[in-house]
């Protein structure tokens, strides 16, 4: 057991699960070979990196990540109606994930809702503006 706690220059190996407050389970890796990151490396998003500051080797803790700290708040003008004609060959459902051609990369965008003349997409992250419990249990932290 070393005095070394999670931070800035560390390399951390966690198990780790992310859940909803009605506990439904969206990411888990107990039952798998543990996660490794650097503290910094944006592999995880800041609010969860910064929950963990302070944690040793051997710490099992859970975290409540509020929207804000995750995936953000949702965001309404995140929401785009685009012409039905855009999307002419496809088999639209409420759910149905698309992915849009940016300058960046692609875009997932989520159908809420379509009809014969629009389709609306939700740009949100999924888990925009849910509050997350994060399950966490520190295995390693060595020097990064």
């Amino acid at each position: 057991m070393t005095d070394a706690v999670i931070g800035p220059g560390k390399a951390i190996t966690l198990h780790f699960a992310i859940t909803l407050e009605d506990g439904q389970v969206i990411d888990s890796n107990f039952d798998a070979a543990p996660a490794q990151f650097t503290f910094g490396d944006g592999n995880i998003p800041e609010g969860f990196e910064q929950a963990l500051l302070g944690l040793k080797v051997g710490e099992h803790a859970r975290l409540t990540i509020a929207p804000e700290r995750g995936f953000g708040m949702h965001n309404p003008s995140n929401i785009q109606v685009l012409p039905r004609s855009q999307f002419k060959d496809m088999e639209l459902e409420p759910g149905l994930v698309v992915a849009f051609q940016e300058p960046g990369g692609e875009l997932p965008g989520v159908v809420t809702e379509f009809n014969d003349d629009k389709v609306t997409i939700d740009f949100n992250h999924p888990l925009a503006g849910k509050t997350l419990i994060f399950e966490v249990e520190v295995k390693a932290i060595e020097a990064a």
